[in-house]
């Protein structure tokens, strides 16, 4: 059974099967011969791009990444993931605030890693519309952060 997540407020199972970084060549074909949609690491993602159907290939990003490597093909890309080692690193905040204001992506744009209940709702004001939440972290109890504040930051500024 698929993992739940939260996405746009509601939870649903995880439909993308993530690749390892690590993922043998072999893994990485069969995966693809599955015809599933996919979660590649970036590094995995650029060497593979041309064999995947863009709809089903989605990126996952560590803080290291940056995003030039994505910025040609971000119309094409459904889902980017972007990992937070801890909860502490405010990194992927910034890599999504980019995404969504300065380079327009429209697409899903996931959490993954140490994300907590009580940062849904920041993240989500960055531009996160999904989040796979840390194992210890109960995505039914989490689906109510969204409502834990009443007030905009910044006057609203988004």
């Amino acid at each position: 059974m698929s993992a739940a997540i939260l996405k746009h407020g509601e939870i649903v199972a995880d439909r993308w099967q993530p690749i390892a970084a690590d993922a043998s060549a072999a893994h990485i074909a069969d995966a693809i011969a599955a015809g599933g949609p996919l979660l590649l690491p970036l590094p995995l993602w650029l060497a593979h791009r041309a064999e995947l159907e863009p709809q089903r290939a989605g990126v996952l990003l560590v803080a290291e990444d940056g995003l030039d490597a994505v910025l040609p093909w971000l119309d094409d890309i459904p889902l980017i993931a972007i990992h937070f080692p801890v909860f502490t690193d405010g990194r992927g905040y910034s890599l999504a605030r980019l995404l969504r204001n300065r380079h327009g992506y429209r697409g899903e744009l996931r959490a993954v890693g140490d994300v907590l209940r009580d940062q849904l709702y920041f993240l989500h004001r960055c531009g996160f519309d999904a989040f796979a939440l840390r194992a210890d972290q109960a995505v039914e109890e989490a689906r109510a952060a969204f409502a834990d504040y009443s007030w905009a930051p910044l006057g609203g500024r988004g």
